[in-house]
């Protein structure tokens, strides 16, 4: 049958799978499940419970919640009337909220729980507030949904008949590493070409294969992921919370998953700590076979003493790690950000393939997507351009997209629309580079900037590189129309506790420790060793070591975990300013 509409996928899957497990979500202690024809019955009743109140096409309902079954449903409900959803992160401000709710002129509010209907009910103005948690003051969803048990289905069918592939189903208020966040206007047909060009190069088994969901939905990665998901009829799990990844992980056994750059260092340098705290033959083992990984390119004849080594390795120590995220995991989409190519060696050499892409609210999201599978991943490039997409390489290195995946425009901003949208083309605002199909990243148009010098430096390429080392967590290259660059660098105290105690340095405190001589001069050592790497204009030539971790909830990451530059200039001027005074 033909996909056209997005809630096309909800016939489709149970015309060709007709799962028992479609979604499901822990609660008490015990998973909920929700089958294919499950999901088509309260989606169903939604929306005619929504047509019910008065919601009509085109008109915007919020949508504020962690992952679960009903967000999908709320989602497909609106969409089979013509309404169109309007995500948003729950961990924005209130100010944020009110802003997107007026901006947007949303007619109704639906929340996960008590703290997100804390932040909205002030802001919410007379808008109905619907639950997901029993919270009073709320419509509970449940009670809602049951609107619509006995309303008319032909008029659902009359309301999915005159929704059109070229009809807007979201408006995505991008989080923004600078200024207000603008709506990114997506219709059925940019999302739908998109899914069904992702759903072709998933290497798990279509109808049997299972996922572990824990980015938000609210983003288009991983939205744009579910509903390829229900197309290749896979068991979509929620993980409880970010805390408890590592136990779902093994409950789930999943064969797929999507996560972003920092997660995955996150796992590594957990993974190297745990290394650290071996002794003897079973240290050198383990430092053996993570140097043997880090070597390693999947796309290259290694050498017949190398596999053999790795394959000790594999059995050994990678074994461990397979363990660690459930044993079956075939595939594991990372994106929002750029991966440090040191990961991707290490975790293919462990069998673990991780697979980078690219892509922005803009584009639905995909504009290019690792293969997976050895003869076709690239290293360090963000995988080959998907059909249907386009891309150009402009003059000054920007990456240019052309694609039935390219937004609408920006929601109430013209100006803005044109500015991006030129002749066809969207203007990605990211550098790049183009080797036939396959593309990579080099850098954010807007985050390069020129030292007093005339040189331009790509911020990006220095902190990956930076980050690769054990101590270092978290950085941010500053230096536009300075002399030289300098750095902002948040140690990985986990990393330091570690090193101390393998040098036998009494650890105290954190703020105590980077002001330590022994200490700042290690991180001397780290800062030349990263250095070697860039020619001398590039290299940071001064940096400060900071004592609190950057984080959504302090206001430096967006919800994708993306560094707000802007933010972090703002916050630590006093400290930038200190480093070129004190040269």
């Amino acid at each position: 049958m033909e996909i056209s509409r997005i809630f096309d996928l909800i016939p489709y899957q149970i015309a060709t799978f007709d799962k028992e497990i479609a979604l499901a979500k822990k609660h008490n202690n015990s998973w909920t499940t929700f089958s294919s024809r499950k999901v088509k019955e309260l989606v169903d009743k939604l929306s005619l419970a929504f047509i019910d109140h008065g919601i009509k096409a085109g008109e915007r309902v919020a949508l504020i919640s962690n992952n679960c079954p009903e967000w999908n449903i709320v989602d497909m409900a609106l969409q089979q009337i013509g309404a169109i959803s309007v995500p948003m992160y729950p961990t924005i401000t209130s100010a944020d909220y009110e802003y997107i709710f007026n901006h947007s002129e949303v007619k109704m509010i639906f929340v996960g729980d008590q703290e997100i209907y804390h932040k909205a009910k002030g802001v919410a103005l007379n808008r109905p507030i619907v639950s997901f948690d029993d919270i009073e003051g709320t419509i509970p969803f449940y009670d809602f949904v049951e609107k619509g048990a006995n309303g008319d289905l032909q008029i659902l069918e009359d309301s999915k008949n005159a929704v059109k592939s070229s009809d807007l189903f979201t408006i995505i208020y991008t989080s923004g590493t600078t200024g207000r966040p603008k709506g990114v206007m997506l219709t059925h047909e940019n999302v739908v070409s998109n899914v069904l060009q992702v759903g072709k190069i998933f290497t798990p088994e279509k109808g049997t294969s299972r996922v572990l969901s824990f980015l938000p939905l609210c983003h288009i990665y991983e939205r744009s992921a579910s509903f390829a998901y229900f197309f290749m009829g896979y068991e979509v799990y929620y993980a409880e919370s970010m805390e408890t990844i590592g136990e779902n992980l093994k409950e789930i056994k999943p064969h797929i998953f999507n996560t972003v750059p920092r997660l995955l260092e996150k796992i590594y340098d957990k993974i190297v700590a745990k290394g650290y705290e071996l002794t003897g033959v079973k240290r050198a083992l383990f430092f053996w076979a993570l140097n043997l990984g880090l070597q390693y390119d999947p796309a290259k004849a290694m050498g017949a003493w190398y596999d053999f080594q790795l394959k000790l390795a594999n059995k050994v120590i990678f074994s461990k790690w397979r363990e660690a995220l459930g044993g079956e995991v075939q595939q594991i989409n990372s994106g929002a950000s750029a991966l440090q190519p040191r990961l991707a060696r290490v975790f293919w050499a462990a069998g673990i393939k991780v697979c980078e892409g690219y892509g922005l609210t803009e584009t639905s999201p995909v504009i290019s997507a690792s293969i997976c599978n050895f003869e076709e991943i690239r290293i360090g490039w963000v995988g080959k351009l998907i059909a249907d997409v386009e891309v150009k390489i402009a003059e000054d290195g920007e990456i240019l997209v052309k694609g039935p995946n390219v937004m609408q425009g920006y929601y109430k901003e013209p100006d803005l629309t044109a500015e991006a949208l030129k002749d066809g083309w969207f203007h990605t605002g990211d550098i790049g580079e183009l080797d036939g199909t396959y593309l990579k990243i080099t850098d954010r148009k807007k985050e390069m900037f020129k030292t007093s010098g005339g040189k331009y430096v790509a911020p990006q390429v220095l902190e990956n590189k930076f980050k690769e080392s054990s101590l270092i967590d978290q950085l941010v290259v500053v230096g536009e129309n300075r002399n030289y660059p300098s750095a902002l660098i948040v140690p990985s105290f986990e990393g330091l506790k570690e090193y101390c105690k393998h040098k036998g340095i009494p650890y105290t405190s954190d703020s105590e420790m980077i002001a330590k001589p022994e200490i700042i001069e290690k991180y001397d050592r780290e800062v030349e060793n990263a250095n070697k790497f860039f020619a001398k204009w590039e290299q940071v030539k001064r940096y400060k070591l900071l004592g609190k971790s950057w984080s959504i909830e302090t206001g430096e990451l967006t919800p994708t975990m993306k560094l707000k530059r802007k933010i972090i200039y703002q916050k630590y001027e006093s400290e930038i300013e200190s480093i070129y005074k004190s040269a």
